[in-house]
């Protein structure tokens, strides 16, 4: 079957290349249908129950989309004439931003006094005010004391501050979060020529959102480039034909592109993960061309016509790709076990790409290239002679490989439970990016980044002011508070307690909630006239005063951490509060719950990839003997190789977790196509084992070590990428396939060697 459709391929040329040309014109001019999100939103679906608690608590309250920009004077003190009016001005343009809905800072914090009988209410740095010695001092002994402050928009030291911009896009188009940060960063950059002595850094959601875009524009125009050049390279060195590399070229090309314009006709919106499937589909390409033009060009050495020679190669070839390709396309396709829809849809892609690839390198690549002139010298392969004596050298030393392989199999499984779950949406960029650099300066020195919203719940209008449930909201506020883990909690009960005590002649002693629901009232509705426009309370109090807000902010925490501390608060609620637990969200929670699940579901997907690969093997190679024998080949590179990242990295995230859907189709490949060989070697030229192994490195050896190689660099190059969930995963997978081509050389044989003994058929 295999030769009467080499046959077809090669004798309708003319006409199947008409077909393919328009039908990839037409496929890929879906590309301009194609979109791109950098929305963190996207990660979730749209029944995650984190997500639907997060949204529920936004429409309750306001937006938390936010830009937090963070000044740090040089000289450690920001309560200077120059730097409060440096955060003044700040203040002022960041109300100017686009969407912009809120903007807090420590010069515009609404600073309530009483005077006489009244209640007066102003920043607490009006405009007005002469920022001489004596009212620094205040200014400074005020903010450091005012809880809704200090760990949250000032450091307990007075060396850092930040102004908070709360942001409300309206969806209306993808750009409106680059809109608002392009305009902060402009105004930011003007600002720190003319105050060189005050560094400024930009962190928050917006911020998150917008690396995310940025880590995508620079794989794709940096990244991609680099790989197609050093790919074209490195085939030019290892084939040494101009003809050879210039098709893959164009196979490549195509390929990727009539991927993408699938993608556009489908309406499929692409997101920062799914930027790494070019670049994956370029590799698996380069290894379909690769082990096509390896055989022809090696028919052509022994004296084949270039027609006989391609006839040859692709009579060779179809079946091993054939089902290459299909044990690769289950493999991608396990990631739609994923929890999260940017790997869903970077496993759907590639799988599309893996056709696209096949079908063009089993098509176009053979037609083209035996039209295209060339001749090569015949002579004897050096590579296959090398190969060759490799085989003999497996052969004799057999039973130290199946020994030295087979510990150091076990000994890297072993190191495989080092491998810890810990994902830091803020750790998902390299530390040179700009977003990673503010975070990190941020946690350290003014506020934590991960946090987590709780919405508590009285139940009547206007409940919020009994004191029976400002207790409950201040038992919980307290200890909270007390916990090690915590750097602020944001509670409406610090305003009341406030208030109470400035209704009572600024006396310390009153600084507790009001003993009455309707003086608690007086105060709220009182603070709430005295407001400026844009800074009310509906941050912390929903429209009918039934339910607040509190926001409790931590320190670096893991994944694992940050999910225990939710279970321990949830705890601590059931034991000693009788009202129903508040509902709890945030993006953080959002990401750590879905990092935990997705690997579970996934190793469901990678379990079941494994199953239906392996009957595809069975069902391929017509044996249940050679199917069960490359289960071991199949199976143990991902599991050394995350042996290999337990002992020297240990952190496993929400980028890894993918790595062994992927690589179990890729890495089958290799051993498709070598026991493809050795078998053909068994059953049409009834040679020995020790024969047919030595057939197989002579035919395929080449082609195996070329494709490996090109993957290894392909998958590698992804690890420079400023994006660490696509880092990560780059060099997992290269690591993984570099491990699989080992055990395919130094296991496989071996395992013939013992276990085929029986003699086969003619």
């Amino acid at each position: 079957m295999s030769e009467t459709l080499a046959q077809l391929i090669l004798q309708r040329k003319g006409t199947l290349l008409t077909l393919i040309i328009v039908t990839v014109v037409l496929l890929s001019y879906g590309m301009r249908h194609m979109a791109f999100t950098t929305d963190y939103q996207a990660f979730f679906d749209d029944a995650n129950p984190q997500l639907l608690a997060y949204e529920s608590i936004e429409d309750t309250y306001t937006q938390s989309d936010n830009i937090l920009i963070v000044l740090a004077p040089k000289d450690g003190d920001v309560f200077t004439s120059r730097t409060l009016a440096l955060v003044s001005e700040l203040t002022e343009i960041a109300w100017q931003a686009p969407y912009s809905l809120r903007v807090d800072s420590i010069t515009n914090f609404q600073h309530a006094v009483a005077s006489g009988d009244e209640l007066v209410v102003d920043d607490l740095i009006p405009e007005s005010s002469q920022l001489v010695e004596v009212n620094l001092k205040k200014i400074k002994e005020i903010a450091l004391h005012e809880p809704d402050l200090v760990n949250k928009l000032i450091s307990p030291s007075g060396h850092v501050t930040g102004i908070n911009i709360t942001i409300q896009l309206p969806g209306a188009h993808l750009s409106e979060g680059a809109e608002v940060v392009a305009y902060i960063r402009n105004k930011v950059e003007e600002l720190k020529l003319r105050n060189p002595d005050v560094d400024i850094y930009l962190s928050g959601l917006a911020m998150l959102n917008n690396a995310f875009a940025e880590a995508a524009k620079n794989d794709l125009t940096t990244l991609m480039p680099i790989m197609y050049l050093i790919i074209l390279v490195l085939l030019m060195l290892l084939l040494r034909t101009v003809a050879g590399v210039l098709v893959t070229l164009v196979i490549i090309i195509l390929s990727v592109t009539v991927t993408l314009g699938i993608a556009g006709w489908f309406g499929w919106t692409l997101s920062p993960p799914a930027v790494s499937a070019p670049t994956i589909i370029l590799t698996i390409a380069v290894a379909n061309c690769v082990h096509i033009l390896v055989s022809y060009y090696a028919n052509m050495r022994e004296g084949m016509a270039k027609q006989e020679a391609m006839l040859e190669s692709l009579t060779v070839n179809i079946y091993p790709i054939f089902i290459t390709g299909l044990t690769t396309i289950i493999g991608f396709l396990t990631l739609n076990f994923s929890e999260v829809p940017p790997y869903r849809m970077m496993g759907n892609l590639v799988a599309l790409g893996v056709v696209a690839a096949m079908v063009l390198s089993l098509s176009v690549l053979p037609m083209v290239m035996v039209v295209l002139p060339g001749k090569v010298k015949q002579r004897s392969s050096a590579t296959v002679s090398i190969f060759g004596g490799f085989a003999d050298w497996v052969i004799k030393r057999k039973l130290f490989l199946l020994i030295f392989v087979g510990i150091s199999a076990v000994i890297l499984i072993s190191m495989l439970p080092r491998n810890q779950l810990e994902d830091k949406f803020v750790e998902s960029f390299s530390d040179d990016v700009p977003f990673r650099i503010a975070s990190d300066f941020t946690g350290k020195n003014l506020t934590g980044v991960y946090s987590i919203e709780y919405s508590v719940e009285q139940g009547s209008s206007g409940g919020i002011s009994e004191p029976e449930f400002l207790q409950r909201v201040e038992r919980f506020s307290d200890w909270l508070t007390s916990l090690p883990e915590v750097v602020h909690v944001s509670t409406v009960t610090d305003m009341f307690k406030r208030l109470n005590k400035n209704m009572h002649g600024d006396d310390d002693a009153w600084y507790r909630l009001p003993e009455s629901r309707e003086l608690a009232a007086q105060y709220l509705l009182l603070y709430e006239l005295s407001l400026p426009f844009g800074l009310d309370l509906n941050h912390q109090i929903n429209m009918g005063k039934s339910a607040t807000r509190i926001v409790v902010t931590f320190k670096d925490l893991s994944t694992e951490e940050l999910l225990g501390m939710e279970r321990r608060i949830a705890h601590w609620w059931v034991e000693n509060e009788t009202s129903v637990a508040p509902l709890a969200a945030s993006a953080t929670l959002m990401f750590s719950h879905i990092s935990q699940r997705n690997i579970r579901s996934l190793l469901i997907g990678a379990v079941l990839g494994l199953l239906l690969i392996s009957l595809t093997l069975i069902f391929a190679l017509k044996s249940w003997r050679y199917g069960f024998i490359s289960l071991i080949p199949n199976m143990v590179p991902a599991a050394m190789a995350f042996g290999i990242w337990g002992i020297f990295v240990g952190k496993v995230g929400m980028g890894l977790s993918v790595v062994v859907g992927m690589t179990l189709g890729v890495i089958v490949d290799d051993t498709v196509h070598f026991l493809t060989k050795y078998i053909r070697a068994r059953r049409e030229n009834g040679l020995s084992p020790e024969d047919a192994v030595r057939y197989a490195f002579s035919t395929v050896g080449v082609a195996l070590a070329v494709t490996s190689f090109v993957l290894v660099v392909g998958f590698y190059l992804l690890s420079f990428s400023e994006y660490n969930r696509n880092a990560d995963m780059g060099m997992m997978t290269a690591i993984t396939i570099a491990l699989a081509l080992m055990v395919d050389f130094l296991l496989l044989p071996v395992l013939l060697l013992f276990f085929d003994k029986r003699d086969e058929k003619r």
